[in-house]
């Protein structure tokens, strides 16, 4: 193991190679420095050249940080990501195809990383059928030069399953918080865990390099070695960056790394505005005890919500990144969590999430259509990726869609969605309950499409709403007003009225021991 600056570092890419990254949007465990020492070198010496650059999460700031260090045209031939919302640079080159682009649902690429750790042959999953990034629609791709199937429909005991090829990695770069003098990596000071080990686990493996970025070094043996997140053994290269912050926004949070406990109610409270209305009713889907994910957007103020009403403490929220419990931070430090109860690994917490463990899924919406469709990752003249939206989307035992009717005027209920991040059909062939949440009117999936079921006291049925759709849903007989109290200053007591908890199937064994007793 050998200490080197960035620079050095940033050396060791050759042309063509393939370069895996940790890492999570705004900063959480992104090896910055590293990043840059990448893009710095091609700005002055034109190298490396044609570089595949993967990473499972979305990497940046939204401007230049992050992977935007390598959004310098020469220096990609491809990226495969789950999002590119936090890299503009990087999306930039996608629409202008400069790059080969595919996104591909994040969990799946996620739990790839351990499947190349352990040389199988890739990812066989039922994430991502009848999406777009199912080879029969677009397979992930995003640019017209990404060409290659990196994702197969294949058969297995008469079921339909994807199946996502793996890599053969050149370089992957990691990044702790601490290492001692034998390269064992610490993440003690992160908000998030990711998938360190299992990508360093995928270099070596490949006969790859792994370049680790810390914050500091402290002496041989002093890491707890339930501290060790990746292992001195699996390190080459060590370096070494004093000014590490722990996202791009915060230097350091002790309740993002689980240090300090803070008050989650002490959480501010949403301003009035449709947000506000969308959150709220959203968590009038909440129940005692239920285990959520609250996705990126319009959903984030649910935590602010719960936190007023006082259930935040009585229902559990997670996020992909590897947070339970707490209050998952939103904005661009959207990973985090504040004083969450655990961090698990991101695979692991996909692998909840895949096997049905979220009892509720909250998620964003750019755009939903006549058949149910949600478009979430390519809409607008924008590339923006799914991220874990498909893994929590087709996951969860029950999804609530959000977001304002209209954007700038335009409807955002549209004849058909741009991408297909969601499929209505699927959903209803599987039985999945689905709500779409916004500022006007509530829908649920129903057995053609989207019918209206609640709306806004004061709306004009025909102006208000239907008049802003790009199609006629069906209007429920059961159409009713959305509940007054939203749109109100006061809490809406939600704490005095939220339904009791829902049995779980494993719990009626504990059921029928207690009536024995």
């Amino acid at each position: 193991m050998r200490r080197m600056s960035a620079a050095e570092a940033a050396l060791l890419l050759r042309d063509g190679d393939t370069l895996l990254i940790g890492g999570s949007g705004g900063g959480h465990a992104v090896p910055d420095a590293l990043l840059a020492a990448i893009g710095e070198r091609f700005r002055q010496s034109g190298q490396p050249r044609g570089i595949t650059a993967l990473h499972p999460v979305g990497l940046g700031d939204g401007r230049t940080r992050g992977a935007g260090h390598l959004a310098q045209e020469g220096l990609l031939k491809r990226v495969v990501s789950g999002t590119f919302v936090n890299s503009p640079g990087i999306a930039r080159l996608a629409l202008e195809d400069k790059i080969e682009a595919y996104t591909l649902p994040q969990g799946s690429l996620s739990q790839l990383m351990r499947e190349m750790a352990a040389g199988r042959p890739g990812l066989m999953t039922r994430i991502g059928l009848h999406s777009f990034a199912d080879p029969r629609l677009e397979g992930g791709r995003q640019s017209p030069s990404a060409q290659e199937d990196l994702v197969e429909l294949v058969q297995f005991r008469g079921e339909e399953y994807l199946f996502y090829r793996p890599y053969a990695v050149d370089v992957a770069l990691v990044r702790g918080s601490a290492a001692d003098e034998d390269g064992n990596i610490s993440m003690e000071h992160e908000a998030v865990t990711l998938e360190m080990l299992s990508i360093a686990q995928a270099a070596r493996h490949s006969g790859g390099l792994v370049i680790a970025q810390v914050k500091r070094i402290v002496p041989r043996g002093s890491l707890h070695p339930k501290l060790v997140k990746v292992p001195g053994i699996l390190v080459d290269a060590l370096v070494v960056e004093p000014e590490q912050w722990q996202t791009f926004e915060t230097e350091d949070s002790p309740a993002y790394s689980g240090h300090q406990r803070v008050a989650l109610e002490d959480i501010p409270r949403l301003p009035p505005g449709p947000r506000r209305v969308v959150a709220r009713r959203g968590a009038c889907e909440l129940f005692e005890g239920a285990i959520c994910n609250l996705g990126s957007g319009i959903f984030t103020g649910m935590a602010n919500v719960a936190a007023e009403e006082g259930v935040l403490r009585r229902v559990c929220l997670t996020n992909e990144q590897g947070n339970i419990g707490g209050a998952p931070a939103s904005g661009n430090e959207a990973g985090a969590a504040r004083s969450p109860d655990a961090q698990v690994d991101q695979p692991y917490q996909f692998d909840f999430y895949d096997g049905g463990g979220l009892d509720l899924a909250f998620l964003s919406f750019a755009e939903f259509d006549a058949e149910g469709n949600v478009n979430v990752s390519r809409f607008g003249g924008r590339i923006v990726g799914p991220g874990g939206f498909v893994n929590i989307s087709q996951g969860a035992k029950s999804v609530i869609f959000g977001g304002t009717l209209t954007a700038n005027g335009a409807p955002k209920a549209v004849q058909r969605v741009e991408q297909v991040t969601f499929s209505g059909a699927y959903a209803r062939q599987r039985g999945q309950p689905v709500l779409y949440v916004t500022e006007r009117a509530v829908f649920r999936l129903g057995a053609e499409g989207p019918e209206l079921v609640e709306i806004a006291p004061g709306m004009d049925l025909e102006k208000d709403v239907l008049g802003v759709m790009g199609f006629r849903p069906r209007i429920a007989p059961e159409l009713r007003e959305m509940d007054p109290a939203l749109f109100a200053e006061a809490p809406m007591g939600l704490a005095h009225r939220l339904p009791p908890a829902r049995p779980r199937a494993a719990l009626r064994r504990l059921g029928m021991a207690e009536a024995a007793d």
